[in-house]
Parts: structure tokens; C-alpha cells; sequence
């Protein structure tokens, strides 16, 4: 009879969790794969598969973990996963309990910054539209850095030389930490509330991706987009490019460099306002060299010396224009005179007096209507006949058709 032991499904679960969980390979093991079927549930848990070409393995990374992650991982993309392998009594599964995850080939913060990048610049964030003017002569600038900073006395001492007419508050913020993020969107928002400034400046001094980062967060890109206030983006050296560079209204390559954009040269302006005031001298110099001129010509005319020889001008040029104007109106009464005469000349020829002056007469019965047939008089009937010198009656005594 067979000696050796009859497991419960239970225990022979149990016994070879028990295994892998005293082998030293599987309690931390860093495996690479392809996510597949990746999926984030409501209790913050995320369940996954690991494949390749030729197997895959299921993959669990609990809540907590899940919370470190800077990159939003998605099915198809190459990562490395650690973690330890271990049963799932339940069923009988084995897999694999990530505690970490990072993309294969490139890191995770570059990972992270390119989706949220890609992120923002859908939504809008970095369109030119929603940019602010940076005033010309701003009256108080906000800066938002850390105190402690070689940064903020870069700052302050460019500012200070550059336009000491500005007025500086400064904004302690943590600018590098878990806590920065929610620092810099508080102040943020704490500038826009109050209104403290016309314009702020918010950055930090150099340092690596992950010193940087703050820059980074959503919530601070959000903060600066939403900023009624101007911001000018300072952060890191001249290479360092964060998402609050794309959002902020005007990037500078470093904090001194924002300085340096964010008010004038008094130097410069004073250059600048001692030409204008050159260009201004010579131009009402001229002017008044002009008009001096012009005053002593009329000083000088005759019109000045003698006065009457104005009246006399006036009246020379008076006796032009009324021997002007006689011309004008004799010529247009010959015009019309002639026109009448044409005019009178063609009513004379349609004048009747003219037909009866070549033998014709007009008769006129005794209603003094002229007769123009024969069928308007009678045998007996008195007409009056008016030729080219007088009139006369007469008797018809008969009439005959034409």
C-alpha cells in the first residue's frame, strides 16, 4: 500500500505557495515582457499579463504600489517588472506580485513626461491663444522658489539692479519632494486670489530630471494655466525643458535669464529716453527756427510797412475779377441772344401771317371758327376772310367739292 500522503486541493495549493515563497530566485525577480491586457480596477488594484513570443504570465500590482507609478502603462509597451512569484491559493494560480514597473529601453520619468505632454497640448494648454502679454513696467513681481535657493538671490539681485522701481514678494515653495507639486499650485493660486502681483515667476536652479520634476506635475501645469496672472517659467538651466515651460506664458531659459525678461533696463531706458528727448529738441528747434522765419517774411512784406497797400491789392484784385465777370455775362447774353434769334426766326417761318402773306386767306364763320371744308358753311351764310393786310365778309352763294 502506498505510504505517501493524500493532499486536499487546499493543501497542495498551500504547500507549493509555501515552496516559492522560501525560493530565493522567485521572492524577487525582475521579469521582461509586453503588457497585455492590462486593466485598472475601482479598488486601485491593477491586474495584467507579461508575454512574449513564446509565454506570458499574470501579473497583479496592488494599490499601494500602483500609486508610485509616474507613467501611465498601457497594453503593448515593452516593460521590466519586478516583484516576487508566488500561489494564489485560491485558485491555484501562480503569478507574479509586482512591486515595481518601469518601461523598457527609456526611463520611466521620460515616459511620464511625453504622455502627459501629449496629454496637455490636446486639451489646449499650450496654445499660443491663451498665452498673456508680460507687462512692459510691472509694479510687483511674485517670485515662486525656494528661499534657500542660489535661484531666488540671482533674482533678486538682477531684478533689483535691472528696475528697482518693482516691487518683490516672494513665495516660499518646496521645489523639489513629494510636496512640492501641491506648493507651488497652493501658491499659485494664493497669488491669483489675492492679486498679489502683475506678475510672477516661478522656478528653480538646476538639476536632474527627477530634482525637476515638480515642473512636471499636472496639478502645477493646471495652476499655471489657470493663472490670471502672467507667468514667466524659470526653471533649470538653458537644456531643460519641463511641462511648465509648454503652459507658462513666456519660458526663460534659466531664473536669471527670467529676470532679465521680466522688466526693463533702467540703463537702456535712460539711453532710450535721453534720444527721444534729443529727437524731440531738434525737431521743436526746427520748428521754431521755422516759424521765426516765417514771422520776420511777413515782418518784412509791404503789407506790415504800409497798410493801405493791402486795401489797394484787394482792390486791383477786385476790378480783375468784376472786369472777369462783365466778360462772362456778355458772353453768355450774346449766347442767348443768338439762340433767340434762331428761335424767333423758326416761329416766324410756322407763322400763318406768312402763308397769307403768299395770297392765301383764313375764313371764319360767323362763331369765329376758322372753316377748313365745305361742309362747315352754307348757300346764303356770311364768312369773314382774313388776308395778309385786313379782313372783309362775303356771301356764299355756292359750293363745290375738290
Amino acid at each position: 500500500m502506498d505510504s505517501r500522503p493524500v493532499f486536499t486541493v487546499s493543501q497542495l495549493n498551500g504547500y507549493i505557495k509555501g515552496l516559492l515563497d522560501c525560493d530565493g530566485v522567485l521572492s524577487g525577480v525582475f521579469v521582461r515582457g509586453e503588457l497585455s491586457n492590462y486593466k485598472k480596477y475601482p479598488s486601485g488594484h491593477h491586474y495584467f499579463s507579461l508575454k512574449d513570443a513564446e509565454g506570458a504570465i499574470r501579473c497583479v500590482m496592488f494599490r499601494r504600489e500602483a500609486e508610485t507609478l509616474r507613467f501611465l502603462p498601457q497594453n503593448g509597451m515593452k516593460v521590466t517588472a519586478f516583484g516576487r512569484v508566488a500561489v494564489f491559493p485560491r485558485d491555484g494560480q501562480y503569478q507574479l506580485y509586482c512591486s515595481r514597473l518601469t518601461p523598457d529601453g527609456i526611463g520611466e520619468l521620460y515616459v511620464a513626461f511625453e504622455q502627459l505632454k501629449e496629454k496637455l497640448h490636446r486639451e489646449g494648454l499650450f496654445d499660443k491663444r491663451h498665452k498673456r502679454p508680460i507687462p512692459a513696467f510691472p509694479h510687483r513681481i511674485a517670485l515662486i522658489t525656494s528661499p534657500a535657493g542660489a535661484a531666488v538671490r540671482d533674482m533678486i539681485r538682477i531684478l533689483g539692479a535691472r528696475w528697482p522701481l518693482a516691487e518683490l514678494v516672494i513665495l516660499p515653495v518646496r521645489v523639489q519632494g513629494a510636496q512640492a507639486p501641491g506648493e507651488i499650485s497652493a501658491a499659485l493660486e494664493y497669488a491669483n486670489r489675492h492679486a498679489l502681483a502683475d506678475l510672477i515667476i516661478a522656478g528653480r536652479g538646476g538639476g536632474s530630471m527627477e530634482d525637476l520634476w515638480a515642473f512636471n506635475d499636472e496639478g502645477v501645469a493646471r495652476a499655471i494655466y489657470a493663472s490670471r496672472i502672467p507667468v514667466i517659467s524659470a526653471v533649470g538651466h538653458e537644456p531643460d525643458v519641463t511641462i511648465a515651460d509648454f503652459v507658462a506664458d513666456l519660458r526663460a531659459a534659466t531664473p536669471s535669464n527670467a529676470a532679465e525678461l521680466a522688466v526693463p533696463d533702467k540703463y537702456e531706458l535712460s539711453l532710450r529716453l535721453q534720444q527721444i528727448k534729443a529727437r524731440i529738441h531738434r525737431a521743436e528747434t526746427k520748428r521754431i527756427a521755422d516759424a521765426k522765419g516765417r514771422l520776420e517774411q511777413l515782418a518784412s512784406g509791404r503789407s506790415i510797412r504800409d497798410p493801405a497797400y493791402y486795401i489797394q491789392d484787394r482792390r486791383v484784385l477786385l476790378d480783375y475779377h468784376q472786369r472777369q465777370l462783365l466778360q462772362a455775362l456778355n458772353a453768355a447774353l450774346a449766347k442767348h441772344r443768338d439762340r433767340f434769334g434762331r428761335l424767333a426766326a423758326s416761329l416766324d417761318a410756322l407763322s400763318p401771317l406768312k402763308v397769307l402773306g403768299r395770297g392765301y386767306a383764313i375764313a371764319y364763320d360767323s362763331g369765329e371758327g376758322v372753316v377748313s371744308s365745305i361742309t362747315q358753311v352754307e348757300n346764303g351764310e356770311h364768312l369773314r376772310l382774313q388776308v395778309s393786310d385786313g379782313v372783309f365778309s362775303c356771301l356764299v352763294e355756292d359750293t363745290e367739292g375738290s
